[in-house]
Formats: structure tokens, sequence, C-alpha cells
């Protein structure tokens, strides 16, 4: 479906506008990633700006977190505080000049008014209003003063906010591209504050102001911004200002429905990267908690989810955050990422939980080709982009381990607790498993066989390690898994593995056999 016409096109400017009090977390995430979805489908600009204009809350830590949290996603910005551009500065708190020359325009005009009315007056007035079960606006009280008297304030130096002087009758309306029409009375509407007592900006009037002088075509952001909109649609009426369009994202809930806060885990960005989630299974979770394109498809690329979003298929109704099918969904990236990229990805994983350089080295001499386990790219081939990085022998040996254990792995975090009877001695056994599989004389005579009989082999490849097992098998007239569960708790410490034959391979001949022997030694 095309979204807009080329003359739209060519000028679609759409912006991120977080404010820096904490880290970049799930919903402004997912409002970031609509903004960039909808800039690169129509060939038009994302711009990040940064709100700082609550200075006391504002940090250079929550900045820098927003920063890294979006650098992470892959949502790059045309324009912004570290980029620059035609529109700058692109952090309000360097914006102040153009806010006071819009908001003395609008005194000069009459649509808006100073205000010396003081914080204790005016909390009192509200007390009030709410003992009387009234809204607790503001009353007005400063909106006809004379002009002599306002110039007496000013020049005692009186401290002062400035309001926008609403239409006492009458609507205001908008168009919303997911919501549709609104219409709100003005009398619902109070005379809010434009410019604070220490001359800065309150959010709705800073926002109208950038938005305008960023050329900003498309404003894209959470529902809970539509309250805000009717004022802010009075500021640029006022002020003569083109409206931009507006489209409003749905809330987005938790498990019990209730708004997605902390107390359903919901964490910053930094935390999924910290994790080891990958980027790309995030954007596409992200994309779905209130987009669809068809209602069944679920798993997108990057580059899909581009070339088909459209605004029109953004739902009215609240998203729902499921960590478990986050998951689904990142377990699906990882079974369809290339090999070599999946290999490069868990070998970081598992170095930075000093799992490499492993306790003990397998020399898989012999080389093995990936089709032969269902992969699709040659072992010699995969170190090729990581030869310089990383250590090759290693490299390869990873890469047939994660093609066999193929859709086991969900998450890349869970890998150095997955894989680390692999490179580690001291891993985790499953005492039920090792009291059900090996307490029996029988049974760890059987393993001491088999530790034997791999010994002696002349190679040591799956082939040849799987016919060692069945014909000892054979020879002690059992069925193959009495030897192969009780080797499998010896080797792995646990009653289910991939492949055991695999297993025994890539922990190699020594390794093998000094387990199966320990597994096998006589208890006190």
């Amino acid at each position: 479906m095309k979204a807009d016409t080329q003359q739209e096109q060519d000028s679609i400017r759409v912006r991120f506008a977080p404010s820096p009090t904490g880290h970049l977390h799930v919903g402004g995430a997912r409002t970031a990633l609509y903004n960039w979805l909808y800039a690169r489908k129509t060939g038009g600009k994302f711009i990040l700006r940064i709100e700082d204009t609550d200075a006391r809350r504002s940090t250079r830590d929550s900045y820098e977190g927003i920063l890294r949290g979006m650098s992470w996603l892959g949502l790059d910005w045309d324009e912004g505080p570290d980029k620059g551009g035609d529109y700058g500065p692109y952090v309000q708190s360097a914006r102040g000049v153009l806010y006071h020359a819009d908001a003395q325009k609008l005194i000069d005009e009459g649509k808006a008014y100073r205000c010396f009315c003081n914080p204790e007056e005016l909390e009192a007035k509200k007390e009030e209003a709410r003992l009387n079960k009234l809204d607790p606006v503001y009353d007005r009280a400063c909106r006809d003063l004379e002009p002599g008297e306002i110039e007496r304030r000013l020049a005692a130096g009186e401290p002062h906010v400035i309001r926008f002087r609403m239409p006492l009758e009458g609507e205001v309306r908008f168009d919303d591209i997911v919501r549709g029409r609104f219409t709100f009375s003005n009398a619902d509407l109070d005379d809010f504050v434009l410019i604070k007592s220490d001359g800065r900006p309150t959010y709705n009037f800073a926002v109208v102001v950038d938005d305008t002088r960023m050329r900003i075509s498309h404003v894209i952001r959470g529902d809970d911004h539509i309250s805000n909109t009717p004022r802010q649609v009075h500021i640029y009426l006022a002020l003569g200002y083109r409206l931009p369009k507006f489209a409003h994202l749905p809330m987005i809930l938790g498990g019990d429905r209730t708004r997605l806060s902390k107390r359903h885990g919901a964490v910053s960005i930094d935390h999924y990267a910290e994790k080891s989630y990958l980027p790309d299974a995030m954007i596409n979770y992200l994309a779905l908690l209130g987009w669809s394109l068809d209602g069944k498809r679920e798993f997108f690329e990057r580059q899909a989810l581009i070339e088909n979003f459209s605004l029109k298929r953004v739902s009215k109704n609240p998203a729902v955050f499921d960590n478990d099918k986050m998951e689904h969904i990142n377990a699906e990236h990882l079974k369809k990422m290339p090999l070599i990229r999946k290999t490069i990805l868990a070998y970081h994983t598992l170095e930075s939980a000093g799992c490499i350089p492993a306790d003990f080295s397998v020399d898989l001499s012999k080389p093995v080709d990936l089709k032969l386990i269902g992969g699709t790219e040659p072992v010699e081939d995969t170190a090729a982009e990581g030869e310089k990085i990383f250590n090759e022998r290693e490299f390869r040996r990873l890469a047939m381990i994660l093609n066999v254990y193929g859709n086991r792995i969900k998450l890349l975090k869970d890998l150095p607790s997955m894989l680390r009877y692999l490179y580690k001695d001291d891993f985790p056994r499953d005492e039920h498993a090792c009291h059900t599989w090996l307490k029996e004389e029988r049974a760890r005579e059987r393993i001491r066989l088999l530790a034997d009989g791999l010994e002696e082999l002349k190679y040591f490849d799956v082939a040849t390690v799987e016919e060692a097992l069945r014909s000892l098998a054979d020879r002690l007239e059992i069925d193959a898994g009495e030897l192969i569960h009780p080797c499998r708790v010896a080797l792995t410490g646990q009653s289910v593995s991939p492949d055991i034959f695999w297993i025994i391979v890539f922990l190699g001949r020594a390794k093998s056999v000094e387990r199966l022997r320990a597994a096998a030694a006589p208890r006190g």
C-alpha cells in the first residue's frame, strides 16, 4: 500500500524527542522505531531531539543511555545533537531564545499574558477546589490585569509565568492517522503555562516551537500525549504555524493489563543488550507492539519491516508486552542467522564468560563439512571473517557445536551455562540424572568398557564413534540406549543433550575417556 504521494514523501520529517531523565525504555524505543521505520519507508528524515527542559531531573548519564540504546538497536538518525543539521540546536536547553521570541509574539498579540500568582497561592486554590470536588484549574486571576499593573510588577522584579489565553468558548479539533478525529471543548481547557518563572519553556510550548522550526511533518508518539494535543493545536493556530499530522500509538501493557512499568520487569534497552538479545530480534518484537502486517506473520527482518510498515496498520488497541514471545522471536532470529555471524556472536559471549580459551583443547583435525550435519557452510570457511580475531581452531569447533545445537539456543546469554561442559570441568550436574544412570555398578562397568573402546579408535569422527558404541552394545547384548544414557550423563552432567556422538567428538578423545573413567570409578 502506498502511504503517501511523492510530494508528501519529499518533505517527510519525523522525530524522536526523549527526555534525558532515565535510560531508553521499551515504550520510548517503540516510539523511536515507528518514527524511524516511517522515515526509512518514505525516504524522509529521522531527527533525534533531546527535550531537557526538566533541568532538575535531566542527567548526562540518561542522555548517554538514550544514545547508547538507540545505537544498539540500529536506529540511526539523520539529524541530532551529535550529528548537527540545518535546524539545530537539537537540545532544548540551547534553544531558549526561540521560545521567548514566540512567547513575546503571543503576548504582543493578546494571545498570552503574564501571571504573577505565587505557587503557594495557586496550591491553596487547587486544594480548595479539590475539597469542593471541582477541577483544580487556574482561576485566571491575572488574565485581565491592567497594563500599568503589569509594568509595575515587572519593574519590581516580581517572578511570573507566561500563560496562554485560552478561548472561553468553542471547540478545537484535530485528525489522527491512527484514531481518527478528536474534538475538545475549549471550556475544558485551562490557561496553561508557556514559560515557567525560571524562564524555561513548558513541554507543550517547547514541542510546538521545536516541531515547527524543525519542519516536522508527522508527530508520531504515544497515546499518553493525546490530552496534550488540543493545547498544542491552540499554540500552532495562535502562532500561525501549520499543523503537522498526528499519529498516537497505542499504550503498552504488562501481562496484568495495566500500564507497563518496572514492576512488570520493564527495564531499559541496555538490559536487553546486556542479556545478549539480538538487536534485530528486539526491533522485530517492538514493531509488533501495536503494528501488524496481516495478523499472522510475526518474523520480520529489518528490511522487511521498512518495506511493509504503514501508520495505517497501527492498531488503536493496547499492546501487551510478553517476555516469552520476545524470547521466541529472538530464538527465531538466531535460528535464521547465517552460521558465521552466529558463531562470531557466540564466541564473544563465551569469551566474556571466561570459557575461551578452554581448559582443554580439541583438535578436529579431520575436515568436517557442515553440510553433513545440516549446515550450509564448510567449517574450513567459517573462520575467514574472524581469522585475525578468533582462535581459528576453536572458531571451527564452535561453529559445528552451534549447528548441532540448532533450535535449542534461545538466547545468547544462555550459551555459557548450556555449553560449559564443552569448555570447563566444573560444569553443573543434575544429581537426579547421575543417581538414575550411574548408581549401578553394571552401568559404570559398561561406560568403563566404552572408555577403553574410544581410547583404542584409530579415527575419532562421528561415524567411527557411533559404530564403536553400537558394536559394544551388541557385544553386551543390550540396547544402545543403555550405553548412551549413562554416557551422556557422565560427559555432560545432564540427561538431555544433542546427538551424543557429536558431543563425544566435540569433547575429543582424551576428555571423553577421562570423564567416562571418572564416572565409572568405584563409589566410596
